[in-house]
């Protein structure tokens, strides 16, 4: 910003100490539901999960609000923007004291949320006045002013204590009010704000300031941001809570202990900008996440008793964080956190110097709804697993991710400038005198590989790609059974001894899919980077850590429910696989053959639901592995149950099928991209489009799949559902391998168009069927109507992915005009690829949506029938989606 190098430094302080005090002000307003929600929290009666959305409610408005305060402040200047988001929170804090009820708190939380909203307008607005060179140090200072939730922390509590919450309340409304006013007398305009209304030029419009947004790097500084910032905030609001119930701390004790975190997390965010100036954005996030993973996974162990037994007897012990030691590693992790935030905003001035506000607005937006969204997972953790340091095992989740994000772009960024010379290196120094990189080679890798070409096809492609196929099936097809196999476990769970809630089990049910989705993201990419035949290697031998826990887990009714949920988490393993096995098969046939090779591999691998569905409940019955599988459980009509056999019947299976991926399949070396040339494909509008429609189609199949046995039981208890369910999986996987043809024939558009509405009439009639207060109903019906559904999934499943590489074939001339007809060929099957394996990924939380929904509705009023028709409206939606962009006459992109 040119014209910041003439603002005197009068200037500068003034700026950049009204807006520093200004944060402070709204940050201790911001947070003020960290103490004042202790006793909302006991004045209504609350549980952890209403407490847990109290607190965060004020997080979600904050957040929102800076993407378009962020912009806002780029047009009308951050002296008006403040001042008018002051006095706004100012009177919905004095308005919070008027409320009754939990639904009126929660409004109120929304308008005391503009608080939050308060640090992208400093972020603007201060970095107007500093050249690139201080601006770390300038913004760091500023975002000290996160110091505001240790004054709510250190103050409040004797307010509350003298004069009640509603004091509290009071005061700080009052306070936010007067620095409103003196913000707007005394601030002054930013200078590039004043030199654009000198020379009469308009203001960047709303499209020229979200342009960057477009760019993955953008979203990867919101990731390392709702860490820093996001988690700072949740800790916050959670940590009195978290003290009074785990050390027995009175409100006072807690919110002073609990503000020693704050204070750390706050006053170290300038020295965070001056190190950023010094080494590097980049190395003190190094610093951030490294220590912090240390700090979190110390945080995160649970107070554990263990007993060794040893040659002269047991030994036995004890691990757990007292009060002093859990205090002094949080204020630790507090300035590591500290000097992330400041670290995260040292990039953006540097990298988008135009767009501060709206690139800032993003971030800040991403990092403030960790706030909001991290108090409700810990809630609900505490709920579902009963450990209070569950809080601090999703952190650690979450730094590690973001720690292997970055990790991986810096050497992206690496090898893009220093490939060749990479290449020539060993893995380990210590090879340097053996490594010879020509001898490195991968084995079994295509180096030429053209498909289209008839006479390579015909000689010698056609028969390669039909073996890799024919082994990808069933590798894919156990993938499928282990991702599934708990929707009929827990469906037996109860009958063995172990004593889970409907709740429980339905978590059990939907967690699979949960994981599953989310593993779909990352394994999108991992064919371009590993190769497909390694890749496929790892992750099919990987489903061995869920069988063989399964089989071990069950045979014990005092295994805790904790465990359960991890291994529900590890079966997410073989839903993961979808999206790698469908990205590698699609670079090995001709676009004419491209739509049935990919419905047989997914089909016939959807298929591993029914016959899981199937088998499970006849191995179960009988003691397949003898001595070696363990002991049985009696029931109480005399007959056994050897459900160990659920995850043990899988092993020898997955190790064959392992074996004989690595030695049969192949890699193909053009299909080699790194992650930065696949993200291409989050620019793409039909990319996002795609994702909604096969979420339709696919969401469903394995959503109803993960859902039906649980459902059947609960709507028909008469009924033996065990003997019927594995039928609609059945139906839906031989439909997506057997109509792929009528896509390559009729136009994928137009059969999704009518699939979609053939599901709206199969829906409809699931809901007719329904019994109503355990009344009535017709079990012929209701499964009738699913068994048209899981064809009509199956249809549409193939139906969609035809049309994802016609849509590219249509898009990527449009899009990339310089590149010439092999590039274009290419160019279009690699986001063909990466987009089927993306949509994958996003429709598989359809895993994790049905079950819980089913849970949800069922638990509300009694009944799914609230669940089936939110289904019934999305469907309504993907109908007229299709018909907008696909299948009308006079389609944008008609296929």
């Amino acid at each position: 910003m040119d014209s910041a190098g003439t603002v005197g430094r009068a200037d500068q302080n003034r700026a950049l100490g009204l807006s520093t005090v200004a944060f402070t002000a709204c940050f201790a307003v911001w947070t003020i539901f960290s103490i004042i929600g202790v006793g909302i929290k006991v004045e209504l009666g609350l549980n952890e999960a209403q407490f847990g959305l109290l607190v965060a409610t004020p997080i979600l408005t904050g957040s929102i609000t800076r993407l378009f305060l962020g912009v806002w402040t780029e047009k009308y200047g951050g002296r008006l923007v403040f001042t008018a988001q002051m006095a706004l929170t100012a009177i919905a804090t004095w308005a919070l004291t008027f409320a009754s009820t939990y639904p009126m708190y929660l409004i109120a939380a929304l308008g005391i949320g503009l608080a939050g909203g308060s640090f992208i307008i400093g972020v603007a607005y201060v970095s107007r006045f500093y050249d690139a060179g201080h601006q770390g140090t300038a913004l760091g200072i500023f975002g000290a002013g996160n110091v505001g939730a240790a004054v709510t922390k250190f103050v409040a509590p004797f307010v509350m204590v003298a004069y009640g919450w509603q004091g509290v309340a009071h005061v700080w409304a009052i306070g936010l009010g007067i620095m409103a006013i003196i913000f707007f007398v005394f601030a002054k305009d930013d200078p590039e704000l004043v030199a654009r209304r000198k020379s009469g030029i308009k203001p960047p419009s709303f499209a020229t300031q979200f342009a960057p947004l477009r760019n993955l790097q953008v979203w990867r500084f919101s990731l390392y941001y709702f860490f820093v910032f996001g988690a700072f905030v949740a800790l916050a609001l959670w940590m009195p809570h978290y003290l009074i119930d785990v050390y027995g701390l009175d409100i006072r004790a807690a919110g002073m202990a609990a503000a020693v975190f704050s204070l750390s997390a706050s006053l170290f965010r300038a020295y965070g900008g001056h190190l950023s100036d010094k080494f590097g954005a980049r190395k003190v996030m190094y610093w951030t996440f490294g220590f912090s993973l240390v700090l979190l996974f110390m945080l995160s162990y649970p107070p554990t008793n263990y007993v060794i037994q040893a040659k002269d007897g047991p030994i036995t012990f004890s691990t757990e964080m007292a009060l002093w030691p859990f205090v002094i590693t949080l204020f630790v992790l507090g300035f590591f956190m500290s000097l992330g935030k400041a670290a995260v905003f040292k990039h953006i001035p540097v990298y988008y110097p135009q767009h501060v506000g709206a690139v800032g607005g993003l971030v800040g937006m991403i990092g403030g709804l960790g706030g909001f969204a991290l108090p409700i997972g810990f809630g609900a953790l505490l709920e579902l697993t009963g450990i209070y340091t569950s809080c601090f095992a999703l952190l650690f989740a979450l730094v590690a991710v973001s720690l292997g994000w970055m990790h991986l772009s810096v050497r992206a960024m690496e090898r893009a400038a220093h490939g060749p010379a990479l290449d020539a290196l060993p893995e380990l120094p210590e090879m340097q005198s053996i490594h010879l990189p020509e001898r490195t080679t991968m084995p079994r890798t295509l180096t030429e590989w053209h498909p289209e070409d008839e006479t390579f096809w015909k000689e010698t492609g056609r028969a390669i790609a039909r073996r890799n196929l024919w082994l990808s099936i069933p590798a894919l097809l156990l993938a499928f059974s282990v991702w599934m196999v708990w929707s009929v476990v827990v469906a037996r769970l109860p009958a063995i001894g172990f004593d889970f809630t409907s709740s429980q089990l339905f978590w059990l049910a939907a967690l699979p899919g949960l994981s599953g989705a989310t593993l779909r993201i990352f394994y999108s990419f991992m064919v371009p980077i590993f190769g497909g035949r390694l890749w496929t290697t790892l992750s099919t031998g990987s489903l061995l850590l869920p069988a063989m826990g399964i089989g071990y887990a069950v045979q014990n009714p005092e295994t805790p429910y904790l465990i359960f949920l991890t291994l529900a988490l590890l079966c997410g393993l073989g839903g993961g696989n979808f999206a790698s096995s469908m990205a590698n098969i699609a670079y090995f046939f001709p676009k004419a053959e491209k739509g049935n090779a990919l419905a047989l591999n997914a089909g016939l691998g959807n298929l591993g639901v029914s016959v899981m569905q199937f088998l499970v409940p006849i191995t179960i019955t009988a003691g397949v592995f003898g001595a070696m599988g363990g002991a049985p459980v009696t029931l109480d009509d005399g007959s056994q149950l050897w459900m160990q056999n659920a995850g043990f019947v899988w092993v020898p299976f997955i190790l064959i099928a392992t074996v004989a991926v690595w030695l049969g399949m192949n890699d193909i070396a053009d299909a080699k991209a790194s992650f930065r040339d696949q993200a291409v494909i989050f620019g793409r509008f039909h990319n996002w489009v795609m994702c909604v429609l096969y979420t339709g189609t696919f969401g469903s199949f394995i959503g109803y799949s993960a859902g039906f046995p649980l459902l059947t039981r609960l709507m028909f208890p008469e009924v033996n559902a065990l003997q019927y369910v594995f039928l609609g999986p059945l139906v839906g996987a031989l439909s997506r391998a057997g109509t792929g043809w009528i896509s390559d024939r009729f136009g994928g558009g137009r059969v999704t168009f009518w699939t979609f509405l053939g599901m709206i009439v199969a829906v409809y009639g699931v809901i007719f069927f329904l019994p109503s207060g355990g009344q009535g109903g017709s079990f012929m019906g209701f499964f009738a109507c699913f068994m048209a559904l899981f064809f009509l999934t199956g249809v549409g499943n193939a139906s969609t992915f035809q049309m994802i590489p016609s849509i590219m074939r249509q898009e990527v001339p449009r899009l990339m005009p310089q590149l010439d007809a092999a590039a274009l060929q290419k160019q279009s099957e690699r986001e063909s690829a990466a987009i089927i394996a993306f949509t994958s990924a996003i429709a598989a939380y359809g895993a994790f949506f049905i079950p819980k929904l089913y849970g949800t509705s069922i638990s509300i009023t009694g009944a799914p029938n609230g669940a089936l028709w939110c289904f019934l409206i999305f469907y309504v939606v993907c109908v007229a989606i299709t018909w907008t962009f696909y299948s009308r006459k006079n389609a944008p992109v008609p296929c």
